[in-house]
């Protein structure tokens, strides 16, 4: 079915970008810190039942993400292909890229499950102690299974985030995050008359939360009127070779990209590990705070990306690049303030993660304070290289920045932060500047290629 919508009038006044920037990107932002919520529910309830559970529920639950997250880069190659035909006005492309963004998630949960059963071993062979191998094992037997709506949803969740559903989005994201808490609390402290399953029962809470929140998802999809004249779901079930090899050539970058950085923060658990449990309970607490202010660039770069992919797909450069540095602008300004806020309230924010009755609780607190510090110190750096990365995917260039990802965070800012930590006896503290690092050259490098765009053939001269 050909569907022609209406071209819009062309604004590309500063005051209008930046209106279209907030205008998707603050029910986007919401969303994102709703999701973050999770991670905190399960960080914060974790460390109720103690420093040890605490330290393998980090890495559990680390684990798990990096596993989905990768997936997720298939899901998220929706929106650049997506928002680009759309912008050109091609319903066919619109509905093809999602149809097989769902097959391709698919076939990469049933290849997940191998090494997320194996989740003991994998951390015995990591050189963590073998208590917290067991508790990550008994956590990841039961999670693992939330992957697939998990992915699903995220598919979904891209093609809202093109039409730009932001309100919808942000519906969702609450909803997940309160049927979350619920769960926790119910199933690892046995309230409500669940079973108390401690660590498991996190695991529990998640996957009942991903298959609602799914179900929730394509329900709203299938009766939405602006969708179902694309006919999204309609033989699903029938392959499309073509636009499945777009998705996962555009996917797959992505997928690495994301890979790169987030096993830079994984590797440093696993060292953080080496060091004690302690340092572990801290690094956890500390990446928790960071990733909640994180949730604000990471909402805008999607916003980067749906709004230059619109100007690539009807071919306005001057809409391109004004988007861009609008997202950015609006990007820097927010990850000043979070900054700020670290600088100033460190201690009470950590707290907030621990039982003060807890034996080792002011261990942790004074470990996990420089680390927030300078956690504080990379808000910067980590927008910019968020939204340049998503101002790229907008234009479909996610290989290079794949490459300066691997770069950056494992040629340059594994090594440093090993340096750092434990040949110059930093510790901690040493370790985050090796990963604040790794973040300012990726800023320079991936805002340097939009900014040259022109030199690299991503638009026309």
């Amino acid at each position: 079915m050909d569907i022609k919508r209406p071209i819009p009038k062309l604004d590309n006044s500063w005051r209008h970008h930046v209106r279209g920037t907030l205008v998707l990107g603050m029910p986007l932002i919401g969303a994102q810190l709703a999701t973050s919520a999770i991670g905190v529910t399960d960080t914060l309830m974790m460390g109720w039942l103690g420093v040890e559970k605490l330290a393998g529920g980090v890495l559990a639950t680390q684990m798990h993400f990096i596993v989905w997250i990768f997936g997720a880069g298939l899901a998220f190659a929706i929106i650049p292909i997506a928002a680009n035909a759309l912008g050109g006005d091609d319903a066919r492309g619109v509905r093809r890229s999602v149809r097989m963004g769902l097959w391709a998630v698919t076939f990469y949960f049933f290849l997940s499950l191998t090494p997320l059963w194996f989740a003991k071993d994998i951390m015995l062979f990591l050189g963590q102690e073998e208590v917290v191998a067991i508790i990550v094992e008994q956590y990841m037997r039961i999670a693992m299974w939330s992957t697939l709506p998990l992915l699903w949803f995220f598919c979904l969740r891209s093609l809202m985030t093109v039409f730009e559903f932001g309100k919808v989005i942000l519906v969702a994201s609450i909803a997940t995050a309160v049927l979350n808490a619920l769960f926790n609390y119910a199933f690892m402290f046995g309230n409500f008359g669940a079973p108390e399953m401690g660590v498991r029962g996190a695991a529990v809470g998640t996957l009942l939360t991903q298959i609602t929140v799914f179900s929730g998802g394509l329900a709203y999809m299938l009766k939405n009127a602006e969708i179902m004249p694309y006919e999204i779901f309609g033989r699903i079930w029938r392959p499309d070779w073509s636009a499945f090899g777009e998705v996962l050539r555009l996917g797959w970058p992505i997928s690495f990209g994301i890979l790169a950085e987030v096993s830079l923060f994984i590797g440093a658990s696993v060292m953080m590990g080496w060091i004690s449990t302690v340092a572990l309970a801290a690094h956890g607490i500390a990446l928790q705070l960071a990733t909640i202010t994180f949730m604000i660039p990471l909402a805008l770069s999607n916003v980067a990306t749906v709004r230059v992919g619109k100007a690539l797909g009807r071919r306005d450069w001057l809409g391109l690049e004004r988007a861009g540095y609008s997202v950015l602008a609006i990007s820097m300004g927010t990850a000043f303030l979070g900054a700020i806020i670290f600088w100033t309230f460190p201690e009470p924010l950590i707290r907030l993660f621990l039982d003060s009755e807890m034996p080792d609780t002011a261990l942790v607190v004074a470990y996990a304070i420089p680390l927030v510090f300078v956690a504080a110190a990379f808000q910067l750096v980590d927008s910019a290289q968020i939204i340049a990365t998503g101002v790229l995917r907008g234009m479909k260039d996610a290989r290079t920045p794949m490459f300066i990802a691997v770069f950056c965070y494992w040629l340059v800012g594994m090594p440093v932060a090993y340096t750092l930590a434990f040949v110059l006896d930093y510790g901690g503290v040493g370790l985050w500047f090796g990963l604040a690092l790794a973040l300012a050259l990726a800023a320079v490098l991936l805002n340097g290629r939009f900014i040259l765009r022109q030199k690299y053939g991503l638009v026309p001269h």
